[in-house]
């Protein structure tokens, strides 16, 4: 089940099952490659916000084929200096896509896109960050 509705608040995707799957699917990511574990709050750290963004996935013509909720972070709450001190932000850069079909073309090889559920950096941070449970569910 599908919803063709995007939700603007959590109070509306709680209430379709099909967005709860969505949130539930995100969450299990998280917890599959061990991003986080639940603490309690300490005082003397700042504790960064979440909230969650609902999108329609859809094919080429334009019928909708997943529901999909991601949680972000509200980083603007940071201050460079006292939360962080480097931010690091990786991209694929238009022309690195441009030489690497242009040398795989040129040896005839294939390539081949993929989907990708949810991607997570391999890195380790220097500090400690602490998030707030996701809005709709905080044990």
């Amino acid at each position: 089940m599908i919803s063709q509705i995007e939700p603007k608040s959590i109070d509306e995707a709680i209430i379709d099952e099909s967005w709860k799957i969505a949130m539930k699917e995100e969450l299990s990511q998280f917890e599959k490659n061990e991003v986080w574990k639940l603490v309690p709050a300490p005082a003397d750290h700042s504790i960064i916000g979440t909230r969650w963004v609902f999108r329609n996935k859809m094919d080429e013509n334009g019928k909708v084929i997943r529901n999909k909720a991601r949680l972000v972070a509200q980083g603007y709450n940071q201050q460079e200096g006292i939360d962080y001190d480097e931010t690091f932000a990786p991209v694929a850069r238009l022309e690195a896509i441009r030489i690497l079909l242009a040398y795989a073309s040129h040896k005839c090889l294939k390539l081949f896109q993929m989907d990708v559920k949810s991607a997570f950096l391999n890195g380790f941070l220097n500090e400690e960050v602490y998030v707030h449970q996701p809005p709709g569910f905080k044990r």
